[in-house]
């Protein structure tokens, strides 16, 4: 239903907005912008940093004092003024008074020149600190394998709250204490390491100073790459090739994927591969699992495993479910042990001798390498994870040119890869991937319909319904996808109460996916208005998806050689040994007081 329009005045710009915007929105539409720290649209618009104050008239008179616009609703003949000079001077005391005492190390501070901090000073023309005021205390809590936070840097926008509790349904960061001793931080003085933190990294894509950020691999995988004893691997996941070139002024959308490849092979690695090979692995996996459980009254629906903040979240929350979960690896643990067994023994290299390095949009990869159960015979399958952030640095530090480089393609063995694999980093596309080669194993033929559009987008929960034939007769499949764990808590709770049947759900922790994950390129507030950020990077997966040649996963020849020369079947005895993995239920730990951070 359309919503009623009212006419609004904004720095002498007339424009006509709907009835239920903030002056703030208005703004935009009026293209005027705002100043905002605090702020994130339908998130958390809690008027917590005062920066965007202005002056305003309803019907003629003033409001009181200088209203905030991001939570001040438009009315009819409304005008408003956000570049008086007493709104000016508004903004800059509450900037000088947030940097008095925030910790100013912006040159070694991760977030430099990234900062939306730092760029408000800069915009706003700050350039002397007129506040000194007593400094947050310093406490680093980087007990976790994922994420560091840094109370120091904390300005207490609270956007890390509302996206834990607001999007994740998690809360496991909160306000605590009081008055000046208000800090952000887990409750009763825990570390992040011992709470219910699925470590998806939103918390850190939302914050927009450096209070939270993730650990970094980058040290160990230059030690490892000086090497020489050391034969060193790398594989890249989907959804970093949609968003790597945002770091080097590419426009979002645009894949950057042959630049990608010859970047990492300038960095120094042996051997350059790619995750999509693995997921076109992992697609023939779980695909014959689903099969197998349809065929043999398995437990279904069969959930996805791809997204190892989900596998946390259903371990601690939801363990009824567990027997749900596929047991696959993820595709970056495929890889690695893919890499360490059969590629290791084809090229003659000691397995011990091996580093598998991982270039992933997501910090919870940086914790599911490091489960125990992520190694074959004593060897991890995976060695370090790198972010497409980390990748970023690695690539300025090495002086490297982004968009001079030539073209490349990964290396041979391990790097070929089809449509399928890369759609696995947009919401829906693990479950598209697997319909495209299911189909096609269970009809025998080469079915030339493999769009499955039902399932794409970005909305938080898809369904839809295929007709395959298994045994003697066609059975409705009936499939769900399904991004960010709030929606995922509902699906699971309308499942568990037979509100919905499902044969086959996909989930994933972030929204949108993997081109949503904590580990990629940071937007700031303004431009997450203006862009649909998760649409945007998947059009550039969807776009590869199209024009490659091969778009099944059962189409890839290095798979197919891989099945051939050493695993065999799918879901046989070496494929279990190196591609399969266990879940289990997994309880908090609660530390004595003693080991508080």
């Amino acid at each position: 239903m359309a919503k009623n329009k009212v006419n609004v005045t904004i720095n002498g710009v007339e424009v006509q907005v709907p009835e239920d915007y903030t002056v703030l929105l208005a703004a935009r539409e009026a293209g005027i912008d705002i100043p905002t720290l605090c702020y994130l649209k339908d998130i958390n618009e809690v008027a917590a940093c005062r920066l965007c104050v202005c002056e305003a008239e309803v019907g003629g008179r003033p409001m009181r004092n200088l209203p905030t616009a991001c939570v001040l609703k438009v009315e009819d003949g409304m005008v408003v003024r956000t570049d008086t000079p007493r709104v000016r001077k508004a903004v800059k005391m509450n900037l000088e008074l947030i940097l008095a005492n925030h910790n100013r190390e912006c040159l070694t501070c991760a977030r430099n020149q990234t900062c939306e901090l730092q760029k408000l000073c800069y915009e706003m023309g700050i350039d002397m600190e007129r506040f000194d005021g007593e400094k947050r205390t310093v406490c680093i809590d980087d007990l976790s394998p994922s994420i560091i936070r840094d109370s120091s840097k904390c300005v207490l926008c609270g956007r890390c709250v509302s996206a834990c509790s607001k999007i994740q349904d998690i809360s496991v960061l909160e306000f605590v204490n009081r008055g000046v001793n208000t800090k952000v931080a887990p409750g009763f003085g825990y570390s992040i390491k011992d709470t219910d933190c699925i470590y998806c990294g939103q918390c850190i894509n939302v914050c927009p100073v450096a209070a939270i950020k993730e650990k970094e691999h980058i040290k160990e995988v230059w030690d490892a790459i000086a090497d020489p004893d050391k034969f060193v691997v790398v594989q890249t996941a989907p959804a970093v090739r949609a968003a790597l070139g945002e770091e080097f002024g590419v426009k979002m959308g645009k894949a950057v994927t042959g630049k990608m490849v010859s970047a990492l092979k300038r960095l120094g690695f042996d051997r350059v591969f790619d995750t999509n090979f693995s997921a076109d692995l992992t697609i023939i996996e779980e695909g014959h699992e689903f099969i197998n459980r349809v065929k043999n009254g398995g437990t279904l629906p069969l959930i996805t495993s791809c997204s190892p903040g989900w596998i946390k979240y259903c371990e601690v929350f939801w363990p009824e479910f567990i027997d749900n979960l596929s047991t696959c690896k993820s595709p970056q643990q495929m890889f690695g042990a893919i890499a360490k067994s059969f590629y290791a023994k084809k090229e003659k290299i000691d397995p011990k001798k091996m580093v598998c390095v991982s270039v992933m949009p997501c910090t919870a990869k940086k914790a599911e390498c490091a489960r125990p159960e992520m190694q074959v015979d004593g060897n991890r399958d995976v060695d370090y994870v790198l972010t497409t952030r980390e990748l970023a640095k690695m690539i300025n530090e090495a002086r490297i040119i982004f968009d001079k480089l030539p073209e490349a393609d990964p290396d041979p063995v391990l790097g070929e890869y089809t449509g399928a694999g890369v759609i696995f980093g947009a919401t829906g596309g693990v479950m598209e991937a697997a319909l495209r080669s299911v189909a096609d194993i269970l009809t025998g033929k080469d079915l030339k319909e493999i769009d499955y559009k039902a399932v794409r987008g970005i909305a938080d929960f898809k369904q839809a319904s295929v007709k395959l034939p298994i045994g003697d007769k066609k059975v409705e499949v009936k499939v769900g996808v399904v991004s960010s764990i709030g929606a995922a808590e509902q699906v699971l709770a309308k499942i568990k109460d037979g509100e919905l049947e499902l044969h086959f759900l996909e989930v994933m922790a972030c929204p949108g996916g993997c081109v949503h994950g904590g580990g990629q390129p940071h937007v700031s507030a303004k431009d997450r208005i203006d862009t649909v950020v998760k649409a945007e990077r998947a059009k550039a997966l969807y776009s590869e998806d199209a024009r490659l040649p091969q778009r099944k996963s059962h189409k890839n020849a290095e798979v197919q050689a891989l099945y051939d020369e050493y695993l065999k079947d799918p879901n046989g005895p070496i494929a279990h040994k190196l591609l399969h993995t266990h879940y289990a239920e997994k309880f908090i730990y609660m530390p004595d007081v003693d080991d508080r951070v």
